[in-house]
């Protein structure tokens, strides 16, 4: 099975419509006023109805409370949210939408079970960086996320390394954002494509 492809940090609608193009079967986009590369609600709304129906919506958020969350997916109409701050799983049980929830270091074992999660990242840490660091994620996050059997590996992605980094770990998906830009929030599309043929032939 190759493995999953998700396209983050979009904000315009031909860069969203050429990567679900060339194959990639998520697209993410960040709602979180801090980043380079941020979205409003409307913002993403009006992309992801131009997309085609079967590809996965994601909306990425930083600490936001589980009310705003769900008031964020109605508005959108994503068809999931990344968790991607010091979020803790007593404040966001029983969503309504799936979730996938990101570490920078591995977390406690009873934390990571209490988790409602449909997947978890593992993504690079870095100080002062919530994600799109471009640092790769550390093997203890990884192996600790690995035995969930759903895991997203980000951080430091790029054309170059993906492969190796796929036959490595052997992840259930793969994220990218700043591996496949020309500059921020602005894709390089010879850099998707090549991207996205890379990790899904790495296992083939």
């Amino acid at each position: 099975m190759p493995v999953r492809v998700k396209i983050c940090g979009l904000t315009r609608l031909g860069d969203a419509l050429e990567a679900a193009g060339f194959g990639a079967d998520a697209l993410g986009f960040i709602v979180w006023p801090d980043s380079k590369r941020a979205m409003t609600a409307e913002g993403v709304r009006a992309i992801r109805l131009e997309l085609p129906p079967l590809i996965q919506t994601v909306a990425v958020t930083v600490n936001m409370p589980a009310r705003d969350l769900v008031a964020l997916w109605q508005a959108t109409g994503v068809g999931a949210v990344q968790l991607h701050g010091d979020e803790k799983p007593d404040d966001y049980r029983g969503l309504p939408m799936p979730v996938i929830k990101a570490f920078r270091e591995p977390p406690p074992l009873a934390e990571l079970e209490d988790w409602q999660a449909a997947a978890f990242m593992a993504d690079g840490a870095a100080a002062g960086h919530y994600g799109g660091s471009g640092h790769l994620a550390d093997t203890e996050t990884i192996d600790a996320l690995s035995a969930t059997g759903r895991l997203i590996l980000a951080g430091g992605l790029t054309v170059e390394n993906v492969a190796d980094r796929v036959r490595a770990v052997k992840p259930y998906g793969v994220d990218v954002a700043s591996g496949t830009e020309a500059k921020h929030g602005i894709k390089d599309p010879a850099k998707v494509k090549a991207f996205i043929e890379a990790a899904k032939g790495a296992l083939m």
